[in-house]
């Protein structure tokens, strides 16, 4: 007899608790994050919000509890990381002696080496055709930030934790972003975002996590 076979989410945090500083975040948090899926974490300053991200994205460690990654500890696949997701932080996270190609030569070999042709493709995807060899320390704060999001259009992990991905890009950067990231959601990728940026474009299966409510009170019993 056949069974019915049990999916694990691809992204589940198990009463996940977080503390910075001596003061306790937020704990006993609970996600099950799917395919399809766009998870907006909003919240005020000092929530939590980019420790959840790095937490998410395996860059740090909880306090208490446990965050899986397809079925796994994120503690027992360290050396998977970098293939199962991608992360982009609220720093473009880039070397300014070198090239935009080279950046994403070197960003992209921790999962999937790219082409030269497709890396080029991916940066003027991005409106960066003919800055592809510039080091990046002569790009203005936005070209930075489009190289950064360049990673996004070449062959990369379903999964994507980004940390303020809307910062110094202009209007028309920024609704070109939210269309990439809804058709990424609706072809079966999931991103984990923050944001300050309100979103004109999101997937049918958007939701918000406000940290602010879960926030632990330093006067609670």
């Amino acid at each position: 007899m056949g069974k019915h076979a049990v999916t694990s989410p691809v992204l589940e945090t198990v009463a996940l608790a977080c503390e910075r500083d001596w003061r306790l975040l937020f704990e006993r948090l609970d996600l099950r994050l799917n395919g399809g899926e766009m998870l907006q974490v909003s919240g005020p300053n000092g929530s939590g919000k980019t420790s959840l991200l790095r937490l998410l994205a395996g860059l740090m460690q909880p306090t208490t509890g446990e965050v899986r990654l397809n079925g796994k500890a994120l503690s027992k696949q360290r050396g998977e990381l970098a293939r199962n997701l991608l992360w982009i932080g609220h720093a473009a996270g880039i070397k300014g002696l070198l090239t935009a190609e080279e950046n994403l030569a070197w960003l992209c070999a921790l999962h999937q080496p790219a082409a030269r042709a497709t890396i080029w493709r991916a940066l003027e995807a991005v409106g960066l055709r003919g800055f592809e060899d510039v080091p990046c320390h002569t790009l203005s704060a936005g070209q930075q930030r489009r190289v950064a999001l360049a990673r996004l259009y070449l062959e990369a992990p379903p999964l994507w934790i980004l940390d303020e991905p809307f910062t110094a890009l202009d209007k028309q950067g920024v609704a070109q972003l939210e269309q990439h990231l809804a058709r990424h959601c609706e072809q079966g990728g999931l991103v984990v975002l923050t944001t300050h940026h309100t979103l004109a474009v999101k997937p049918a299966a958007y939701r918000d996590l406000d940290l602010g409510a879960l926030m632990v009170s330093e006067h609670a019993a």
